[in-house]
């Protein structure tokens, strides 16, 4: 009688350690424990608390004990830890492999567009870390900085206006400095008055206004026809000639021997910065040097 030769099982090939592999395995061997553990308490407390139930679940699973044994299957403990094991192992080696697997590349983010103004322009952010140390000298000086961009004076070209843009002029500048009821009142029959205003602390400003050109300067004939109507006629406070060009030396005399405040292209240019003194703070007038000097 001839017997049936059993194939030879397949050789398994040993599994090459890995120690990342084998750490994962323990890992999760040691949670799935802990699990166990935890069901196994929970089930005692259970039981303690409500023996009924623990009785109904134990004759459960008696129940379910018997009908697979009469159904020709057996339970064994040992099969049960293989299939733990290979499973434990499956998941040990999923884990391996995500962790391996390179992450994406994160895709760049949209560049943000300029902002645009109502006009249709494109307009600069600045953007400053809030968290930077900034020096408290830089800070005063970013802060100046600004208010000179701010307050920028616009720059008048006095000889290019004619005799009434530049009577226009000065009273705008009368205005700017503080002065009320500023009134342009040059012409034919002015007297020699062309700009009148009233100063801060009240005092009447009479002024004569003399566009000329750098060759031709404010003679004392000008000044004598300006000097005789300035206080009698007005009832100026302070009587002023200004020119955009310069005055001859008798008119300057006569000036200081009957008060009246020369104001020449120079001074005019300071008076218009706001560097130089204003015509009604002479210092012969106030009795000391300009504040603004």
């Amino acid at each position: 009688m001839a017997v049936p030769v059993r194939a030879p099982r397949p050789v398994r090939r040993p599994r090459r350690f890995e120690l990342r592999a084998t750490a994962l395995y323990f890992v999760l061997l040691a949670v799935l424990l802990t699990l166990v553990g935890t069901v196994a308490r929970t089930a005692a407390a259970a039981a303690e608390r409500r023996p009924a139930w623990a009785v109904a679940l134990a004759l459960v699973a008696a129940g379910a004990v018997v009908a697979g044994c009469r159904r020709g299957r057996r339970i064994s403990a040992a099969r049960l830890a293989r299939r733990a094991a290979a499973a434990l192992d499956e998941a040990t080696m999923t884990a391996v492999e995500v962790l391996d697997a390179p992450s994406p590349a994160p895709s760049p983010a949209p560049a943000p567009e300029p902002p645009v103004g109502g006009d249709g322009t494109e307009r600069t952010l600045l953007l400053v870390d809030p968290f930077a140390p900034v020096d408290a000298v830089d800070a005063v000086d970013a802060v100046d900085a600004v208010d000179e961009v701010a307050v920028e004076t616009e720059e008048i070209a006095y000889e290019a206006l004619d005799p009434d843009e530049f009577e226009q002029a000065i009273a705008d500048l009368c205005r700017r400095d503080g002065c009320r009821d500023v009134d342009v009142v040059g012409g034919a029959g002015d007297l020699g008055a062309d700009v009148v205003a009233r100063t801060p602390d009240g005092r009447l400003v009479v002024v004569q206004c003399k566009r000329y050109s750098d060759a031709n300067r404010v003679g004392s004939q000008d000044m004598q026809r300006f000097g005789g109507t300035c206080y009698t006629v007005h009832e100026a406070d302070v009587a002023v000639v200004v020119t955009t060009s310069d005055f001859t030396g008798p008119a300057l005399e006569y000036a200081g021997q009957c008060g009246i405040v020369c104001v020449d292209g120079r001074e005019l240019l300071r008076w218009q910065d706001g560097v130089g003194p204003r015509p009604w703070e002479h210092e012969f007038l106030t009795g000391q040097e300009s504040p603004i000097e």
